[in-house]
């Protein structure tokens, strides 16, 4: 059976330790005329020594969301993880109001996930919150079937505060910037 965890049953962080998680942002994207998507800029400030970085700013997109919550999920069976916002069919991207609405519930997502130890020891966390991969790319890291550990790619990762990489032959080709 699982068990819908909440924020009172995980164990608090250590004294003075902090992680905060914004999502903010929301950028609309046309592919073409008929297919349009939504994306959120994820911002990390922290002082906790779980994460290689004190602070990230990242893209992601609901799906992503998706895909974050399902490999959570399968690494830790015992526990049932916090609900995402729903799919919603008619999701009008132009509505701020459903916008606001889907953005509170994926940072309510992401702060619930950061305080369980088990999923904070998930290297896919890491990577989505802190590198600049794909989903295709963050799971093959996670596997260790990647040139770049996990390590290396968030170190590389850019963010509004860290210089991008000026040197592209030093990047592996597997990398995305």
């Amino acid at each position: 059976m699982h068990k819908t965890l909440t924020r009172g049953d995980w164990p608090r962080s250590r004294e003075g330790e902090f992680i905060s998680i914004t999502v903010r942002d929301p950028r609309v994207y046309k592919q073409d005329i008929w297919h349009m998507y939504l994306d959120y800029e994820i911002c990390l400030e922290t002082n906790s020594m779980c994460f290689r970085k004190k602070w990230s700013s990242v893209r992601r997109r609901y799906s992503e969301f998706v895909w974050l919550r399902q490999s959570l999920q399968q690494n830790a069976l015992i526990i049932e993880l916090p609900k995402l916002p729903p799919w919603l069919p008619f999701f009008h991207l132009r509505s701020p109001e459903q916008v606001a609405l889907r953005m509170k519930g994926l940072q309510m997502f992401l702060e619930l996930v950061v305080q369980s130890p088990l999923l904070l020891s998930d290297s896919r966390l890491h990577l989505f919150l802190q590198s600049k991969l794909s989903v295709g790319r963050m799971e093959r890291c996670a596997q260790g079937r990647t040139r770049y550990t996990v390590a290396e790619a968030i170190h590389r990762s850019s963010s509004a505060c860290v210089p991008p990489l000026e040197d592209k032959s030093s990047c592996d080709s597997d990398y995305e910037r």
